[in-house]
């Protein structure tokens, strides 16, 4: 019996190593609901990479475990506390939009558990826990840029109509700060994130006659933004169309037909940028997955998982704080070009790209016709000084 109790005890302890070997990835994204192509993309984009990589990091075995938040906060909360305590992830990651990045915030600071932000982008996302780090982007990251080109194209009034929700308030809050310091009249527009109905605010807009109506609203959305602008006559009354990227997202910009083109935005990623690295991620990422084209959210999951794994080999495979650490001030070349994680902030900072809606060999792209490199979040940067 003695001896059974200690082949027992040994086959627990083997288990014990042999789980240890393991280091699992807990994916939490939107998969279904308005906001499923966002989950769409960042999981194809964190398989290619497992796929491109291998799935074994500084001797253990990568285990990527994808669960449907189906964009509810609570849910993601939820299916975070279980993947900490049953699945025992070294790190959570995904958070399709910014609620759904908050509600596990505490989780990740009690249990010590990195959180990489693949796509949620309000600014005081990072500040929620300070085992959080982002691949994604800010608002006013991409935004302030844009208010700049605006007042330097002979832009002088501008209507803004964003979903009211935190990125949305950024976004209006930054370019309303950015432009009006440079002499330019702003009216704020804002609309429900749930089952928006465009046409009254774009009404409003034909009525006020500005020269530009700068919109924002979440990745996915765009396509039901433009029918609406297109029913209310704005493509043909002279109001320029400008904005953070997420309007004229890739994943839907080639449905919207004519009436996206000449649109000008800015953005950290278009699947026409023009590098090696990125010509070779959007190939792959065509041949993994028939009939889709990156958009900015997949580089966001397919940076968070080199984020994760060259974090994995500083750490030879450890988790938690050690993890986390790692991770700050790391920087790569990215399909969208240089980045690197601030780490005084643990957001990203990379180029932001001026881009129009053009057609390329039939299709329709984001074209970058300018750059501004090495951007950090303006709203931090603020703060610091």
């Amino acid at each position: 019996m003695r001896a059974a109790g200690a082949a027992a005890v040994t086959l627990a302890l083997s288990g014990a190593a042999l789980a240890q070997e393991t280091v699992k990835i807990g994916l939490i994204l939107p998969m279904t609901g308005p906001f499923a192509s966002t989950g769409r993309q960042i999981e194809a984009a964190a398989k290619l990479y497992m796929q491109q990589k291998g799935d074994t990091v500084a001797g253990k075995k990568i285990q990527l475990i994808v669960k449907d938040d189906t964009g509810v906060a609570d849910v993601t909360k939820r299916l975070a506390q279980e993947l900490i305590v049953n699945d025992k992830i070294a790190v959570m990651a995904g958070f399709g939009l910014t609620p759904l990045a908050l509600a596990p915030a505490p989780l990740a600071t009690q249990a010590k558990v990195p959180a990489v932000v693949m796509a949620a982008a309000t600014a005081t996302i990072t500040e929620a826990s300070p085992f959080i780090v982002r691949t994604s982007f800010t608002l006013p990251q991409a935004t302030v840029p844009m208010a700049d080109w605006a007042s330097q194209n002979g832009i002088k009034k501008v209507v803004t109509l964003v979903s009211d929700y935190g990125p949305g308030i950024d976004a209006e809050k930054a370019f309303t700060g950015a432009f009006t310091a440079k002499g330019g009249q702003v009216e704020n527009l804002r609309v429900p994130l749930a089952n928006p109905d465009f046409s009254p605010f774009l009404q409003k807009v034909a009525d006020a006659k500005p020269d530009a109506l700068f919109v924002f609203v979440p990745s996915g959305i765009g396509a039901q933004f433009m029918k609406q602008f297109v029913e209310r006559g704005l493509d043909k009354s002279g109001v320029k169309l400008i904005g953070p990227g997420d309007v004229t997202d890739d994943d839907i910009l080639n449905g919207m037909g004519d009436v996206a083109l000449g649109a000008i935005t800015t953005q950290h990623y278009s699947a026409s940028h023009d590098s090696p690295e990125n010509k070779a991620f959007v190939e792959a990422f065509k041949k993994a997955n028939p009939n889709m084209r990156p958009n900015f959210m997949a580089v966001g999951g397919y940076d968070g998982m080199h984020l994760i794994y060259e974090g994995l080999k500083k750490t030879n495979g450890q988790g938690g704080q050690a993890l986390i650490d790692a991770m700050k001030g790391m920087s790569w070349t990215s399909p969208r070009g240089p980045v690197s994680i601030d780490p005084q902030t643990r957001d990203i900072i990379q180029n932001i790209y001026v881009r129009k809606v053009e057609r390329v060999n039939g299709e329709l792209y984001n074209v970058e016709f300018a750059t501004i490199p090495n951007v950090k979040d303006p709203v931090k940067a603020a703060k610091a000084n």
